[in-house]
């Protein structure tokens, strides 16, 4: 099993050999136990499981929240040979009707779904015909709600096991303190616990938070002492820009990245700091997810995260070759002040979540007792401005409804223009014979593009009209009219989040809301913020607090952090004190007063402490007033 396991390995991924516990977690996968796997970011997670699935007869079933990653991972399936397929927002019916008839009757390997598709029936349905090998659960801290990153479609996840209660889950994820440890143990129904952990330690990452009230200027101090790319994390789109900006104009190679790119240029971004022709991204957390660069020499943080789980996650690209590298993180007063007003803003009245359900559902047009399974491209922007709601707020009352199973809120996914061909062959040129001003574009589809006839097909209005030397509106048109025509179906782009209603709409005022489970909610976010200003304020070492987080007991000083190397340097400052107030008082005894002013260091407060701590360990003995040396020591 072993031996077949390296030899797929070697075969797909050019691989000699697994890092460490994917062996061990393939092997439990294989033997059919349910698994939770806990493993870093840039561990290899998704080896996990797509070493055993070729192992395996059937079809593996992936879920993950990240569209962005779910598309990278097909991408690079298929770039091996391996059919592999996704089902998320933005895709017709009828384009999922497809995929999932392939996943029943033809050879696909992995299908992945969004987590929000499995509150669709007919999802539901199909997965019961699938002769299904794995479900591989990626970002599973998500399904508990004592995790940092609660996803309410995660909760859908118990319907897999009512479908298919034979076939063993494997869960991935980065960072899971030992509550979500078992609640996604729980929530997954594992028939045992069979739970494969990497140690949080990082020994080659230097762990500093530091007090700043000018962190540009630190920030440039920190590169020009610093070889090596990096990564800058910032709260929003705009310092993105605005940080890229200044380190340009500072003469350090940066550029900017955020989710609300055009795909073609988040590609071209990472591309060029993937290759090191640019030095440093300053990037949302957006940035990141599946992103293996091993040569990351730092990562800072502008603005603090909200909970410690997403700063160890973000702070763990760096390094990934085992080369020393630094996690920095710059914080100020207004930074911890920011962090309380958006703890405020993520838990609105049940009132104002009443109010949004119902401005959401004029929004859409929906009639009262009308609307179930209606599903719309969604502005959340937009939405909240026409209303004038706060969109902090907006955000988190959707979250609230969505978990009340109210709607199902997807993340943006940009889709590319699809199309395909309704008519057989011969239809086809008969149809191509008989309207010539369509025919040079079908020549093109049918030059470039296989599997028009059975798939939808995606294609790049603007290559066919550079190739056809028409105008990109010409290309669209001549593609509606295909449709118009019932020759193909032709799905224009989309970048929009997907909002389904999945209930017929109610009265507000009737509308029910978990109030227990927000004030639950509250409670625990209360608590993880509690964590992340606990570690700002911290005197223990950095990794230590950091692995006792997460359950790990350590003992052993890191030496490298910010709290270390200051106790070193105190520790060597007290030395010279104690070594002067030795050598003054071997000369002569004096009073507290006199010997104060004896010893040249200038830290009052810090001589104070260490003649304290020499007279409660009777090194120093007090006399009729004067200090003494005892030199019985």
């Amino acid at each position: 099993m072993e031996q077949k396991s390296v030899t797929i390995l070697k075969q797909y991924w050019g691989y000699d050999s697994f890092r460490p516990l994917q062996q061990e977690i393939i092997d439990s996968v294989l033997q059919g136990h349910d698994t939770l796997a806990l493993m870093p970011t840039g561990g290899g997670k998704s080896i996990c499981f797509q070493v055993p699935a070729l192992q395996l007869a059937g079809i593996c079933i992936v879920i993950t929240p990240l569209i962005a990653l779910m598309k990278d991972q097909i991408q690079s399936l298929r770039s091996k040979g391996i059919d592999a397929v996704g089902v998320f927002s933005g895709m017709s019916k009828r384009e999922v009707d497809i995929i999932l008839d392939n996943c029943i009757f033809g050879k696909i390997k992995f299908l992945y779904l969004a987590p929000e598709r499995l509150h669709s029936e007919i999802v539901q349905e199909r997965l019961r015909y699938m002769k299904i090998c794995l479900f591989a659960i990626d970002e599973a801290h998500c399904i508990s709600e004592w995790g940092y990153d609660f996803r309410p479609s995660y909760l859908q996840l118990s319907k897999l096991r009512e479908i298919h209660p034979t076939v063993p889950f494997l869960a991935l994820t980065a960072t899971a303190t030992v509550r979500v440890v078992e609640d996604i143990q729980e929530k997954l129904q594992f028939s045992a616990p069979q739970i494969f952990q990497k140690s949080f330690r990082r020994d080659n990452l230097c762990y500093l938070a530091l007090e700043e009230n000018d962190k540009f200027a630190r920030m440039l101090r920190m590169m020009h002492t610093l070889r090596g790319t990096g990564l800058v994390y910032v709260r929003n789109r705009r310092e993105t820009q605005e940080v890229a900006l200044f380190l340009m104009n500072h003469g350090i190679s940066a550029d900017y990245y955020h989710a609300g790119l055009l795909p073609a240029e988040r590609s071209r971004k990472q591309n060029d700091w993937m290759a090191n022709r640019i030095r440093v991204i300053v990037a949302t957390n957006a940035f990141g997810m599946g992103i293996d660069k091993p040569d990351v020499r730092f990562v800072l943080h502008l603005d603090v995260p909200e909970t410690l789980e997403a700063y160890y996650q973000e702070a763990g690209r760096a390094g990934r070759d085992e080369k020393k590298a630094y996690a920095v993180m710059l914080y100020n007063q207004e930074d911890r002040d920011k962090l309380s007003r958006y703890f405020v803003a993520s838990f609105p009245s049940i009132p104002f979540i009443q109010q949004v359900y119902h401005q959401l559902a004029n929004f859409f047009q929906i009639a009262y007792g009308a609307g179930k399974g209606v599903v719309e491209s969604f502005d959340i922007v937009g939405f909240a401005k026409r209303y004038k709601f706060d969109i902090l707020s907006t955000m988190s009352a959707l979250k609230f409804l969505e978990r009340d199973g109210w709607i199902a809120l997807s993340e943006p996914a940009v889709l590319p223009a699809r199309i395909k061909f309704e008519v057989d062959s011969q239809e086809l040129y008969k149809f191509q014979v008989q309207a010539a001003k369509y025919d040079p574009i079908i020549k093109y589809l049918l030059r470039n593009h296989g599997g028009l006839f059975e798939y939808f097909i995606a294609i790049n209005a603007y290559d066919i009209a550079r190739t056809l030397k028409i105008s990109y509106d010409g290309v669209s048109e001549l593609l509606r009219g295909l449709e118009s025509l019932q020759i193909a179906t032709y799905l224009p782009k989309t970048d929009a989040p997907q909002l389904e209603f999945l209930q017929p709409r109610v009265d507000y005022k009737n509308l029910f809301v978990d109030s227990a489970f927000i004030f639950e909610r509250k409670r625990i976010k209360r608590e993880q913020l509690e964590y992340i200003n606990a570690y700002l304020e911290d005197t223990v070492c950095r990794s230590i607090a950091l692995q006792s987080y997460f359950g790990e007991i350590e003992e052993k000083q890191c030496g490298v952090c910010d709290i270390c190397l200051k106790r070193t340097h105190w520790q060597q400052v007290e030395l010279k004190i104690t070594e002067a107030i030795q050598h003054i008082l071997l000369a002569e005894p004096m009073s507290e007063e006199e010997l104060m002013n004896a010893i040249e260091d200038k830290n009052q407060q810090l001589k104070a402490s260490v003649l304290r701590k020499l007279v409660d360990n009777q090194e120093i003995v007090i006399d009729s007033g004067l200090c003494r040396w005892n030199t019985a020591f």
